[in-house]
């Protein structure tokens, strides 16, 4: 129960409608509660007008609304009697049956308010973690945790609290009214209910145990399916359906066993409950027909309907409370697994004192270290580059030389171990975040574009952008005639991911989602890859129009001898080995050279196959 406190906020903030469910409650099992005493007084009168009847001394306590009602009826004749009390009935259940509506639309409507504002709260909370901890966790757990453990959550808000409060109010009622008639007759009636209790408590604990397993069985399944899901094509390329299917087959089946065990144990659970409930009436009719039969007892045949009345009455509420329980217990797993995920704060936050600069463009890097936390790998060592405003510079290397890792580092999705990054004389930790990620344009080496449009995706960082930008960024990425010769031009529908285009068409859309922002500073991490040699110089002859008057960095495994770089920077193992314009690095015969070499021969060898 520890872990509910985080949802108490939301009990708060709804306040009112949950006061208001709580009285509608109170008022419906009312009306409900005092229809045994109108069922006692007509029993008890038709049976005092059977032939023989001995009139029996008893006292009766009603309830104060119906004591009146019999005290305006007592010159009634018998039948006038009987009628008024089935009308009396009707309107007691329609009463109760409309403030048991009022409730539903208080305390329900309640639980799907707290569930939108929980998912949004999650949903926010997601977004502001780092990517070490999406690294860390699987999409699938990340999905099962905002839509099945946060519903489960929204049974606690909503039913489970329902229903607590009106077994506390049925109970309440029941007992009170019980007790005032005849205590010791209720004494035996309600003897079983403490071995109700006892079995309920030892049930929820194995219950609680076994929905934290089914849960963590779930997020599972789910990261399996979704992983299947995101690489069919690489599956189906390596004839892997089958070994997929057993996979996933395996994590279901240990799932099914796990939820078919719970299924079973519930089974025998609210029967059980059940058989103790109908014990209690078996009881009232044997304990209280004695006691009907022995002069003095004060117990009348309208009594005994009475008390059977109040049995059933407690029927639903105390089988709902292995159910009531059940559904806590399970709340309180899947806002356990919310917790560990809402509790975790982001590595990379804005500092107490973060301020918010109009950046020019002017970057520094001083003696920087990063060892990526996860894998160990030591990626930047001791590097410090100094890139003046509006200078273009090439980062080259071979993979896994550090060339993404500056990238990463520069827009702050990680914190160097050592050493300062600083934009404009200002360290990167004294900016706001999502202001400096604003005013630098960034184009991933991994492309990703939305289910959207293509209008859609290129605006997706200026959304007010007109459509003018969106096609002069696209002229800009050598997109625009491809665009056109699409069905629905801009507005046709990209698939998940980008999957109806080619990698050559995503890469040049992601750039042109890029370009719109017409930012001071762009980071282009090897973009081109997918894009054949004369789209290549186009998109750089654009660029190089672009750019003037930009800081650019442009990471790449290719050297692109058309654009003039202010400073071309090669990177081996996480180090600078040597640093200059195209030139000067050819003519000194080294590691770029020898780089610049295996391309050439490369094309070439490609122009002649």
């Amino acid at each position: 129960m520890k872990h509910l406190k985080a949802v108490n906020k939301y009990f708060w903030k709804y306040r009112w409608r949950f006061l208001l469910g709580f009285i509608f409650i109170i008022l419906s099992n009312y009306f409900k509660i005092i229809q045994p005493q109108i069922t006692r007084f007509v029993v008890d009168a038709v049976e005092s007008s059977l032939p023989g009847y001995k009139p029996k001394n008893v006292s009766f306590n009603y309830d104060p609304l119906v004591a009146q009602m019999f005290h305006s009826a007592a010159s009634f004749t018998f039948n006038q009697k009987i009628v008024l009390c089935g009308v009396v009935l009707l309107i007691t259940a329609l009463v109760s049956g409309f403030f048991l509506f009022l409730t539903r639309q208080t305390i329900i409507v309640m639980s799907r308010l707290i569930e939108y504002d929980q998912k949004n709260e999650v949903y926010s909370h997601y977004q502001m973690l780092d990517s070490a901890f999406y690294k860390r966790n699987s999409t699938g757990d990340l999905m099962n945790r905002i839509t099945e453990d946060v519903s489960r959550v929204r049974m606690y808000t909503g039913p489970a609290l329902m229903y607590f409060i009106n077994l506390a109010a049925t109970i309440g009622f029941c007992v009170s009214y019980m007790v005032r008639e005849n205590p010791r007759l209720t004494l035996y009636v309600l003897a079983p209910l403490p071995l109700l209790a006892a079995i309920i408590y030892f049930i929820n604990n194995i219950i609680h145990r076994k929905s934290e397993r089914i849960q963590a069985l779930l997020s599972d399944l789910t990261t399996a399916a979704q992983e299947s899901y995101s690489g069919i094509r690489v599956i189906k390329s390596f004839v892997q359906e089958k070994a997929m299917l057993g996979f996933f087959d395996k994590k279901s089946e240990e799932y099914r066993t796990n939820a078919i065990g719970l299924a079973k144990l519930e089974a025998v659970y609210f029967p059980s409950m059940s058989l103790i409930i109908g014990l209690s009436t078996l009881l009232t009719i044997m304990i209280g027909g004695f006691y009907s039969l022995t002069p003095g007892s004060g117990v009348t045949t309208g009594t005994i309907a009475e008390f059977v009345m109040y049995v059933n009455m407690l029927t639903f509420p105390v089988s709902a409370i292995g159910w009531t329980a059940s559904m806590v217990q399970r709340a309180s797993a899947s806002q356990k697994r919310l917790n560990e995920f809402l509790q975790t704060e982001p590595v990379i936050a804005n500092s107490p004192k973060a301020v918010d600069p109009v950046l020019t463009g002017h970057i520094h890097f001083d003696n920087v270290n990063f060892v990526y936390p996860d894998t160990g790998i030591h990626a930047l060592k001791d590097f410090s580059l100094d890139i003046k405003k509006g200078e273009k510079v090439a980062i080259i290397g071979r993979t896994g030389s550090g060339k993404t890792t500056l990238a990463q580092l520069l827009l702050r999705m990680y914190d160097p171990g050592s050493g300062t990054i600083s934009i404009d004389g200002t360290n990167l930790k004294e900016m706001e975040l999502h202001r400096l990620r604003e005013q630098i344009s960034y184009v991933p080496q991994d492309v990703f574009l939305f289910s959207d449009t293509v209008t859609g995706n290129i605006r997706f960082g200026a959304v007010k952008a007109s459509f003018e930008d969106v096609i002069k960024a696209t002229q800009f990425a050598s997109v625009e005639k491809e665009i056109n010769q699409f069905s629905g031009k801009f507005d046709t529908m990209i698939g998940e991911r980008g999957v109806t285009l080619s990698g050559g068409q995503k890469q040049r859309i992601s750039i042109a989602r890029a370009l719109i922002k017409n930012p001071q500073m762009v980071v282009f991490d090897d973009c081109l890859s997918a894009v054949d040699a004369s789209t290549e110089k186009e998109i750089i002859s654009n660029l190089y129009a672009f750019l003037r008057h930009k800081t650019a960095i442009i990471i790449t495994h290719r050297i692109f001898s058309l654009f003039d770089f202010d400073k071309i920077v090669v990177l081996e193992n996480g180090r600078i080995v040597e640093m200059g314009k195209h030139q000067d690095l050819i003519a000194r015969n080294g590691y770029y050279a020898y780089l610049y070499e295996q391309q050439q021969l490369q094309e070439h060898s490609e122009k002649e196959s």
